[in-house]
């Protein structure tokens, strides 16, 4: 497997491999300075490697580098994940330690489910979705294209949030939120929203 961004966000998803007993054959960076992380090496261009997957935390950045590649996409999920056999994860899909993804759950592609995140029953996310450290999504809900779901949120059943969306830390979703807002606090309020473009 080969993960493009060598950064912290990396060097996790590299631990991730190696908890599968996969090898990370290499980085994939733009930074010329950097030729290898943690005993691995760091490559300049990603032409004819394959599977990959992009290792970047920020979410347009990382659809912008998937979209440009030529390549199929792997997946790593972290062996202490619990992952229910009817779950669908997509292609670059990252599932790390302690985060559960309950049955009948669809992840998208290139989406990060981060450390001790949970994503209930017949929950839906879009591509590209962060589900950051520790937060809840409960059954049926719906995540836009691109949000991300902050460190601690929660998120009560049945409740549809846009695309390119940001849940702050904490928060508390109780009701549909729109795309392209930012909302905070408990219950969490809309204190954001921006045209798409």
């Amino acid at each position: 497997m080969y993960l493009y961004g060598a950064s912290g966000h990396g060097r996790v998803i590299k631990e991730i491999l190696e908890a599968e007993e996969l090898e990370a054959k290499a980085f994939v960076d733009d930074n010329p300075q950097l030729e290898q992380l943690d005993g691995v090496p760091v490559l300049h261009q990603a032409d004819g490697l394959s599977p990959m997957i992009v290792s970047i935390g920020d979410n347009r950045i990382r659809k912008r580098i998937a979209e440009s590649l030529d390549c199929s996409f792997g997946v790593a999920i972290h062996p202490s994940a619990v992952v229910s056999p009817s779950a669908r994860i997509g292609a670059g899909t990252v599932i790390m330690a302690g985060a559960v993804v309950n049955a009948g759950a669809v992840i998208g592609r290139h989406c990060i489910i981060n450390t001790g995140a949970s994503v209930d029953h017949e929950c839906v996310l879009g591509d590209y979705c962060h589900v950051a450290p520790h937060a809840a999504l409960c059954g049926n809900v719906r995540i836009g294209e691109g949000t991300l779901v902050g460190v601690g949120a929660s998120v009560i059943p049945c409740v549809k949030v846009g695309e390119w969306s940001i849940v702050g830390a904490g928060a508390v979703v109780t009701g549909d939120l729109p795309a392209h807002c930012t909302t905070v606090g408990v219950p969490a309020k809309v204190i954001k929203s921006k045209d798409k473009n």
